[in-house]
């Protein structure tokens, strides 16, 4: 029996149960296949994500593998691929930085701890279906704090590309320090990084279309289009290795351990979860929003659905593994569950297939990459990222929305200027500020009716019947504290410009709530009117604030009525326009 669209599942659910009943043999072909060109995917951004956050190489790997196991059972995407990404792990070092000394046991030891502490938050948030939370970060301002994070990040590879020493927390002191070292660029590793981001970047845009000339299919040539990363890391691994790039003073990633990931722990130290809660939250709600994105985009192709707040419960579960297991704070990833969905993946065994290719990496894998030169990491990492930057949003909400505008270019600024966490909290507190001062001067119009018709327009954008004893004023808002005082404002200086005026009537089809402050003003524009010899009437109020305001004692002592349609106001009110 197929379960009705609208029915509740049991919560929280385990997706497991769902799709594992229908497993087929074709559909383990497909996963599997997925699985094996993701993994070879994910094997150089875990590596390269690693060192972006900080941590030693091998600690990307761990922390791809068990949270593509919890998000198997838990997720309701069939083919979102959790692991380390390139905005989490930026923020992540920038989290830890100001706690430990990157490169050290205790600074492995405060990533895992804000794993755990970014699991809970997003477990907790689960369990309480807050999903919605994440609804307060717009798509202006998370498209413009993922530009500037890009950014920030290319900026931050630049000095393994050029081989020489710098810092910096945002973009100008990265840069003045990248300037101030430019007679110290190592030529060699200049030479690697350089050559591996213009590789890439025709890979990514040139091999595609040259594979489906000499006559390969157009899925086969975007898939090995997407093994490029792998193909430069091998080809570089193998030069650094038979021409002794090293003796040249190029860097390369040195002894990986191997092994599985390590059962770990994270610090119990309450003073240092307090100074984590703000980015622990922060990464959270990113990584989620992220998540969220492109899991719906990915289910609507396919006229699935995911759930959000089932979401948070699997992401939970998978930063709590990847805290247990030596990891740092994952979400799933853009391009990873792209390739992931364009390689056929039907269920979340692909994730499954995926971590145990990881393993074998981890097992196996990780004496290979001992001669694997550190630029060439960072050069796949910053052909990665500029894919995130869009400028066009710019554009976009200039053209569009100013204030979506100002909100994009805020946090482009905060980011870049000041850091990823305080550019992510102004882009949140610049949109709501600004929505707020928009819903505090609500769109309130005088509508007139349209001759002939039951129907009312603005008067002041067509041709339509008024009353001079009549005032229909349709707010184009809900009310509430903050605009409350606009609409007795605008009644007062209607009142003042009209001396015939004996109704004032608020057409409510707009208003979908009324605050007690609302209220109080509704109780006091009501009065003045009364005082004044006026009389104020509702029209077509929505059932639910209806409802709400039959328990007061305003409708009681209203002066005018409550009208079902704005044409019965009009018509009882002013029968010559009717």
């Amino acid at each position: 029996m197929q379960e009705h669209p609208t029915r509740r599942r049991s919560w929280p659910s385990l997706p497991l149960l769902q799709w594992g009943r229908d497993y087929r043999r074709q559909t383990l072909l497909s996963d599997g296949l997925a699985a094996l060109i993701v993994t070879l995917m994910l094997i150089p951004q875990s590596l390269a994500y690693a060192m972006l956050a900080g941590l030693p190489p091998e600690v990307g790997l761990y922390a791809s593998v068990a949270p593509l196991l919890l998000y198997a059972v838990f997720g309701t995407s069939r083919v979102l691929a959790v692991g380390p990404v390139a905005v989490i792990s930026l923020m992540t070092a920038a989290a830890i930085g100001e706690h430990a000394v990157a490169g050290t046991p205790q600074y492995w030891a405060v990533a895992i701890t804000l794993a755990f502490l970014s699991g809970l938050m997003l477990l907790a948030m689960g369990l309480l279906r807050l999903g919605f939370l994440a609804n307060f970060l717009s798509h202006p301002v998370i498209s413009g704090f993922i530009s500037a994070s890009a950014l920030l990040i290319a900026a931050s590879q630049l000095k393994a590309l050029m081989g020489v020493q710098a810092e910096g927390h945002n973009l100008v002191d990265l840069m003045l320090s990248l300037l101030s070292r430019l007679e110290q660029v190592h030529l060699p590793t200049l030479a690697i990084g350089a050559t591996t981001v213009a590789f890439l970047f025709w890979v990514r845009s040139g091999l595609k279309p040259l594979l489906q000339r000499l006559g390969m299919r157009p899925r086969a040539a975007d898939m090995v289009a997407k093994t490029g990363p792998v193909a430069a890391i091998v080809v570089t691994t193998l030069l650094t290795w038979a021409l002794d790039w090293q003796a040249l003073g190029v860097k390369v990633v040195g002894a990986v351990p191997q092994g599985l990931p390590p059962f770990t722990l994270p610090l119990w130290d309450l003073g240092l979860w307090q100074q984590l809660l703000v980015p622990a939250l922060l990464i959270s709600v990113v990584g989620f929003v992220e998540s969220v994105s492109v899991g719906q985009t990915l289910a609507a192709r396919r006229r699935q659905r995911i759930e959000p707040d089932q979401e948070l419960v699997a992401l939970g579960s998978s930063n709590l593994s990847a805290a247990f297991t030596g990891g740092f704070p994952v979400t799933g990833g853009f391009s990873r569950s792209v390739v992931n969905f364009d390689a056929g993946a039907q269920t979340p065994a692909a994730g499954v297939f995926t971590a145990i290719g990881i393993t074998l990496a981890t097992l196996f894998l990780t004496p290979a990459l001992y001669f694997l030169p550190q630029a060439t990491l960072a050069a796949t990492i910053v052909v990665a990222v500029l894919s995130l930057v869009d400028f066009g949003i710019l554009r976009k909400t200039w053209n569009f929305a100013r204030s979506d505008f100002v909100a994009v270019v805020a946090t482009l600024a905060a980011t870049l200027t000041v850091g990823v966490e305080t550019g992510l909290v102004v882009g949140v507190a610049v949109s709501l500020a600004l929505h707020l001062f928009r819903s505090s001067r609500p769109h309130m119009a005088e509508v007139g009716l349209v001759a002939g018709t039951e129907h009312f327009r603005n008067v002041q954008r067509h041709d339509v019947l008024v009353s001079p004893r009549v005032l229909s004023l349709r707010v184009d808002e809900s009310l509430y504290f903050a605009n409350s005082r606009s609409l007795e404002d605008r009644i007062n200086d209607a009142v003042a410009l009209r001396p015939a005026l004996q109704h004032v009537v608020l057409l409510c089809s707009a208003i979908n709530d009324i605050d007690a402050s609302a209220l109080e003003s509704l109780e006091a524009i009501d009065q003045r009117l009364r005082d004044a010899g006026l009389r104020l009437h509702l029209s077509e109020v929505k059932g639910p604030v209806m409802d709400r305001l039959k328990n007061t004692a305003f409708l009681h002592g209203l002066s005018g009525r409550v009208f079902l349609t704005h044409y019965q106001a009009v018509h009882e009110l002013s029968p010559e326009l009717a």
